[in-house]
């Protein structure tokens, strides 16, 4: 591979507008017992199961969050092999009603099969919609692909991405492999999946982005708690 948020109060949304990373606004608590949605899903391929499924960079991310925001969870909904349109079928089903975060991991494989653009993006693009009309915020991976089948396609499945963002107001990780890919430090012996090294470096590639989006989706679910509390007491 080559390399290259009337809302809960005024204040709440103030903070939708400077969050800059798009997506819809997470669904409040319905109830004084009700548990807030503080689900990661990350839908993804084997770059997101990889070296092992129970040591990935879901799990480094997963570790990052235990230490700045304690009762968040990710939900690694990744398949080895998946293409944007076995994501197509399996979304539904791994967005469950607490999931406040959507990280979408796919598109190597369409990149590496030459599946055509139109597909790839069309995917992407109802993927992004299936997550924001469940009021679920989106990180978007980008990808990048090796000219196997032309340069010309190579810059148009880089440009997939970056479009993509700029139409939903979705945040993206311009490379998720950005300082991993082909470098054999950080991949297994077939220098494609990385290996533990490599994923904590995609970890704290994909951290900056994600980190934001909890943060802000936080402050938005502890002041619809509250409200909620006052209004039932």
């Amino acid at each position: 591979m080559s390399r290259v948020l009337a809302a809960f109060s005024c204040a709440a949304a103030a903070l939708i507008v400077t969050a800059g990373c798009g997506s819809s606004t997470p669904a409040a608590p319905t109830g004084a017992g009700a548990t807030p949605p503080r689900r990661i899903v990350v839908l993804g391929d084997s770059l997101a199961v990889s070296p092992t499924a129970s040591q990935n960079f879901t799990t480094e991310l997963q570790g990052k969050l235990n230490a700045a925001h304690p009762g968040w969870a990710i939900d690694n909904q990744s398949v080895s092999g998946d293409t944007t349109s076995d994501g197509m079928r399996r979304i539904d089903a791994a967005l469950k009603s607490d999931t406040a975060i959507l990280v979408l991991e796919l598109g190597a494989n369409d990149g590496l099969r030459g599946v055509a653009i139109a597909t790839a993006e069309a995917n992407l693009s109802a993927m992004i919609e299936r997550a924001q009309a469940r009021g679920i915020r989106v990180l978007l991976c980008g990808m990048e692909t090796p000219p196997l089948n032309g340069f010309n396609y190579a810059l148009e499945f880089h440009r997939i991405y970056p479009r993509l963002a700029d139409r939903y107001h979705v945040a993206l990780v311009p490379f998720l492999l950005e300082g991993v890919a082909l470098n054999p430090d950080f991949n297994g012996d077939d220098v494609v999946h990385p290996n533990a090294a490599g994923a904590r470096l995609i970890a704290n590639t994909v951290w900056p982005y994600l980190e934001p989006m909890v943060a802000q989706t936080a402050v938005l679910l502890n002041s619809a708690s509250s409200l909620v509390t006052r209004s039932s007491s």
